[in-house]
């Protein structure tokens, strides 16, 4: 039968079970499907075993994954298959190290226009939570080397799981990551593990971010955006006087705006009086974008409705336009 017939007949059959795959039919699929070759079969069977938490399968799955490590570019193209049991077995707080180390070690190289691209950092980044959640006694080495990775999607799935293990060694990984520089996602994303992990000491780290380089060149932009909204998210009681002093100094229009959205973000009364102000007395493009900012509440009767008393209070047409696109 060629290849791509009884891969369609596998995938066929895999959906037929969705609905009942712990069924003597359905767990004879699944393992008849993880002893396959079709990495997009076994991806696609992994994901069914994780969502039905099918924990009888996982010798299958541990079984299924060093067979695609063998010339992986041709057994798991596009890392599907590892990556898919890498998942499920994290769900499952597998707890035998030789796996997630085999695969946040494991770099894959295929062809593209004009080259070739690593499609494993985000493999990487799930078996480095999956050593984090099993305790592994040289977890912080291993983070350590993918803050260094030279993809930046693994980079950052080192920064979470660094914030996921809540250990102390891991502070000084992720300062120094920022000190020595990356792109505004990388550094977002150490400074929100920074902020869980040390958030009083990181916040000078946090305001010298954001006022560093302020001459308006996109990439300086871009960081103090990411470090904006970084703070935003912490909703830490001390974030709102920091990124309120900042805001009244920026001038870039865009910038304004998502410091507006991080201050919306803190969920703190100070920061949504702040917000209130700035409709009923703001500059009109800085009352748009408090009512923007505000929007994501809408759901929540009390914080709309100061939104909305506000908007009626000013009586100036363009916030009532404004603020019925966004209703």
């Amino acid at each position: 039968m060629a290849k791509s017939r009884k891969l369609e007949e596998l995938m066929t059959a895999l959906n037929q079970i969705r609905s009942d795959p712990t069924s003597a039919e359905g767990m004879a699929l699944l393992r008849q499907v993880l002893g396959s070759k079709y990495s997009v079969a076994i991806a696609q069977a992994a994901q069914l075993i994780g969502e039905h938490e099918i924990d009888a399968l996982i010798p299958d799955l541990t079984a299924a994954f060093p067979r695609f490590m063998v010339k992986p570019q041709d057994s798991d193209p596009g890392c599907r298959a590892k990556q898919a049991i890498a998942e499920t077995l994290y769900r499952f707080n597998y707890s035998d190290e030789t796996l997630f180390l085999s695969g946040i070690r494991h770099v894959q190289m295929e062809p593209v226009w004009g080259g070739q691209v690593d499609t494993a950092p985000r493999l990487r980044g799930t078996c480095a939570l999956g050593l984090v959640r099993m305790n592994y006694s040289q977890v912080m080495v291993e983070l350590g080397d993918l803050l260094a990775d030279r993809e930046s999607e693994a980079r950052i799935g080192a920064a979470r799981a660094i914030a996921y293990s809540g250990n102390d060694q891991g502070i000084p990984l992720l300062r120094l990551r920022i000190k020595v520089g990356d792109n505004p996602p990388v550094i977002s994303e150490c400074l929100t593990a920074l902020l869980q992990l040390a958030p009083t000491s990181s916040l000078s780290l946090a305001q010298e971010l954001l006022y560093a380089r302020n001459d308006g060149r996109d990439e300086h932009v871009e960081l103090a955006e990411a470090t904006a909204l970084a703070l935003g998210e912490s909703r830490l009681p001390e974030a709102f006087e920091l990124l309120r002093d900042w805001w009244k100094q920026v001038r870039d229009r865009e910038l304004r705006r998502s410091g507006l959205l991080a201050i919306a973000t803190l969920r703190q009364i100070p920061a949504f009086d702040f917000l209130i102000s700035l409709i009923l007395e703001g500059l009109l493009e800085d009352a748009k974008s408090a009512i923007k900012a505000l929007s994501i509440y809408q759901q929540d009767a009390s914080i709309w409705e100061r939104v909305c008393l506000a908007v009626d209070e000013r009586q100036d047409v363009n916030l009532k336009q404004a603020l019925v696109k966004l209703s």
